[in-house]
């Protein structure tokens, strides 16, 4: 495993993005994990996030793309500090860009905002995480509506690796599948579980036996074929 995924597992937890215990979950399924990008709040943890992103884009795409597109609402902070670390760590200018919820009628109008989308750009699409394919269902039509662009991949921060609720592939795959771009996560489930198993971070065993247990089951029942 690459150092900086190591270090972003363990970051995530730090930050208290990833928790393990009881969870329930939109779905309606018990998780044993549960992860929240809300709650990167501070400078220090957006810078760093920014850059983990940066890394897992410059390793799994290069330097070949333009914009980086950040849905609405989570992705717009997480397309601002990956374009940020982007210039800083490779020194290539990625342009951001995000959607609105709502359109905007006056001052910068439009549905955008950031950059505007060029024929011809290449675009990355930055999630936090993927349950289901919804929200890809609603990005794709609003990017493809403002220019002819090409959508290259979409990368997310972890890949829960858990089958979707009518089918038997994971989000990601389901995603690749459906509209033909390469799709990738900075960490999966099995990357976190490898990292942490019996693994004290600040004095405290994070998956001991018990919690791997329950993810071992969790993915016996719910784990993409």
């Amino acid at each position: 495993m690459d150092a900086y995924k190591k270090e972003f597992i363990e970051f995530m937890v730090e930050s208290k993005v990833l928790k393990f215990g009881d969870f329930t979950l939109k779905s309606g399924r018990k998780s044993p994990f549960f992860m929240n990008a809300g709650a990167y709040v501070t400078g220090y943890q957006l810078k760093k996030l920014g850059e983990y992103y940066a890394k897992a884009i410059h390793n799994t795409y290069g330097d070949d793309f333009d914009v980086l597109f950040g849905p609405a609402y989570k992705g717009i902070p997480l397309s601002v500090v990956t374009a940020v670390a982007y210039s800083e760590l490779f020194g290539k200018e990625i342009r951001y860009c995000s959607n609105r919820k709502e359109v905007k009628d006056h001052g910068d109008t439009g549905i955008l905002l950031g950059s505007k989308l060029n024929d011809g750009d290449r675009v990355v699409i930055i999630e936090d995480v993927t349950t289901s394919g919804k929200s890809i269902e609603e990005t794709f039509p609003i990017i493809k509506a403002q220019a002819d662009v090409e959508i290259i991949g979409l990368m997310v921060s972890l890949n829960r690796m858990e089958r979707g609720l009518n089918t038997e592939k994971c989000a990601l795959d389901e995603i690749k599948d459906t509209y033909g771009i390469k799709t990738a996560a900075i960490v999966t489930m099995e990357d976190v579980t490898e990292a942490l198993y019996n693994k004290e971070i600040n004095g405290e065993v994070i998956i001991d036996d018990t919690i791997k247990a329950a993810i071992d089951k969790y993915y016996e029942e719910y784990g993409a074929k």
